[in-house]
């Protein structure tokens, strides 16, 4: 890793406590921090004292400077504190070579206690376990933890260097509004209603998607912006319903030029800001097609194998009727080979047939390998060279199990990639000291909606096409391909973008198909469709999740961990205890009653 978290001395205009060194010692200076910890002798007392930049010793001796002392005798932990006194080497064998600052320490010769502390509800001078709702509701004191205050730098200095990259080539950082009109984007927009316009609304935007494209057509080819972004969506550990995004929009590009920049951007952080080793110089790049058919995932982490094998033309002429009548309904029948697993017990299976289900599927054929042989519900129903093509055949050795799904090829993708996920971690499969990028590309421009009887975008509606498929848009919408392409790492995708729809009449036309009227496409995409009519440059673009990254990057488990003020799994702020009832009078001011949430009860 090349970044350090040093800060240089000279660009701070006072003496910090991760500043001092040797070459300080007989200077008399005042430093101010937070008591980390404190220390009683019995006549010296040793406080560490603490900020952002580092920890330095102070000592209090009683017989040299006894008001500091005595002062020093009633101070806690995270009292506020300013110190005086000289630098001096501590003495022989006491030295701390574990801190920057432990060749000294300050002999104090005053001190002022510039704020006191409560006891805090948690240690805070360490990275112990504690209850994650704790850490929210006090957050400004978890802040000051070492890890949060690294992580926290580390984000910094990651959006510096985006911004720095960009600059130097010709990008532009233009910030676009946070009150926008509510179109549809594929998660549930927060509303903000209007008190000059009681009854209308603004929205948060889910992206600046429509905006950076009018900067395109404005003229402004080459716009970048670090954005803020809301989705009143279902939380989980890499979501929030408020996240920040590198947004990235190019005017007369490719999808070449696009993918080129940000994949050099993405080596360099990686290479700046990790230990990590790269798989994959240049990334690797699969269709989604080739991704969903060897890994039933859009994201699939490339850091292990167990890839999901078509078992089905050897099983052409199976009399198992549970394979046949799928295959004849042009299903698959997919496998999977789980290493070391073989010994399975009967309710550790049917606790992986329960999972699963509960991924979609109707059923869980099994095959282990176990310590006393071939063990199998479905072996009686099969050949010998059927149960050779399932086992040897796909690489299963002993003490292997296989696991196989007979469904819709959508189907069988999700369960079989829901299993591979879930034995990647429970086996520790990926090795955590790779990174593993890889690009998505070719993804369907559409899918159809069959509850809604229509077609919608499988991104966002504003996503070219490959002109060759243009005659497909009338006979087989499904088949058509986007100009679409994912930045995915280690099983989670870090970014998306496309080549937008330049012209008017194509986005008009996507619109329609996604059972959009005229009426309605004007008034909610009005603006974009008029624009586009003005001599709209072809553009393409991308966002990048910044959250996301930097949480790869420090190896957290959750989102929340790199996010200064996050919310919590239910979208609740716990420090500021958000959301809130709010005053009638508030309501009355935007022209809005409030129905119960349960009208029966009312």
């Amino acid at each position: 890793m090349q970044e350090s978290f040093d800060i240089d001395p000279a660009q701070i205009d006072r003496f910090t406590c991760g500043t001092l060194r040797a070459a300080n010692v007989g200077e008399t200076v005042e430093i101010k921090g937070w008591v980390h910890r404190r220390r009683d002798l019995g006549g010296l007392i040793f406080i560490d004292l603490r900020d952002r930049y580092g920890l330095t010793q102070v000592v209090f001796n009683p017989e040299i400077h006894p008001e500091p002392h005595a002062i020093a005798s009633d101070v806690r932990n995270e009292y506020v504190l300013a110190v005086t006194g000289v630098v001096r080497k501590r003495p022989d064998g006491t030295e701390n070579p574990r801190l920057p600052t432990g060749e000294i320490e300050i002999e104090a010769e005053t001190i002022h206690v510039l704020n006191t502390s409560l006891t805090p509800p948690f240690y805070v001078n360490e990275d112990g376990d504690v209850d994650e709702s704790l850490r929210l509701k006090y957050r400004y004191l978890d802040m000051r933890r070492d890890r949060m205050q690294k992580q926290m730098i580390l984000r910094h200095r990651i959006v510096k260097y985006m911004r720095d990259y960009l600059d130097t080539r010709g990008f532009i950082e233009v910030e676009t509004p946070l009150l926008i009109k509510s179109t549809p984007e594929g998660a549930r927009d927060f509303l903000v209603p209007s008190s000059s316009s009681p009854g209308e609304f603004y929205a948060l935007p889910q992206s600046p998607q429509q905006m950076k494209q009018l900067l395109m057509i404005g003229g402004y080819d080459r716009y970048f912006q670090i954005a803020r972004c809301f989705r009143d969506e279902a939380q989980r550990a890499d979501r929030q319903p408020e996240f920040t995004q590198l947004d990235i929009e190019m005017s007369f590009v490719s999808q070449e030029d696009v993918t080129s920049l940000i994949e050099t951007l993405f080596l360099e952080m990686t290479e700046a800001f990790t230990d990590k080793k790269l798989l994959f110089r240049p990334f690797a790049r699969m269709t989604y097609a080739e991704a969903m058919d060897r890994y039933g995932s859009d994201r699939p982490d490339l850091r292990f194998g167990m890839e999901l094998q078509n078992v089905g033309p050897a099983l052409a002429q199976t009399g198992f009727k549970a394979f046949a009548s799928v295959l004849e309904s042009g299903g698959q029948v997919k496998a999977i080979v789980v290493p070391g697993c073989g010994n399975y017990t009967r309710r550790e299976i049917d606790d992986l047939t329960e999972r699963a289900k509960t991924l979609g599927a109707r059923g869980l054929a099994t095959i282990a390998l176990s310590d006393d042989g071939l063990r199998s519900p479905i072996a009686k129903f099969l050949t010998e060279d059927e149960i050779a093509a399932l086992t040897s055949g796909i690489g299963a050795a002993q003490g292997d199990l296989v696991l196989i799904v007979a469904d819709a090829p959508a189907v069988v993708a999700k369960v079989l990639g829901g299993l591979r996920d879930y034995f990647g971690v429970l086996l520790k499969l990926a090795d955590p000291d790779v990174f593993a990028y890889c690009w998505i590309y070719e993804f369907p421009l559409l899918e159809w909606d069959e509850e809604g009887n229509r077609w919608d975008a499988t991104h966002n509606p504003f996503s070219g096409f490959y002109e060759e498929d243009r005659p497909l848009l009338d006979s087989d919408p499904g088949a058509v391909r986007a100009l679409q392409y994912d930045l995915t790492l280690n099983g989670n995708e870090v970014g998306g973008g496309s080549i937008r729809m330049h012209r008017s009449e194509d986005q008009q036309r996507i619109f329609s198909m996604m059972g959009h009227s005229e009426a309605a496409q004007e008034e909610r995409f009005g603006a974009i469709i008029h624009a586009l009519e003005y001599g709209a440059p072809p553009h393409g673009g991308i966002a990048m999740g910044i959250d996301r990254f930097v949480m790869l990057v420090t190896g957290t488990e959750n989102i929340r961990e790199v996010i200064a003020f996050p919310k919590n799994q239910r979208g609740a702020d716990l420090l500021f205890e958000a959301p809130s009832p709010v005053d009638e009078q508030q309501l009355i001011d935007v022209g809005l009653a409030l129905r119960p949430s349960n009208p029966e009860k009312a």
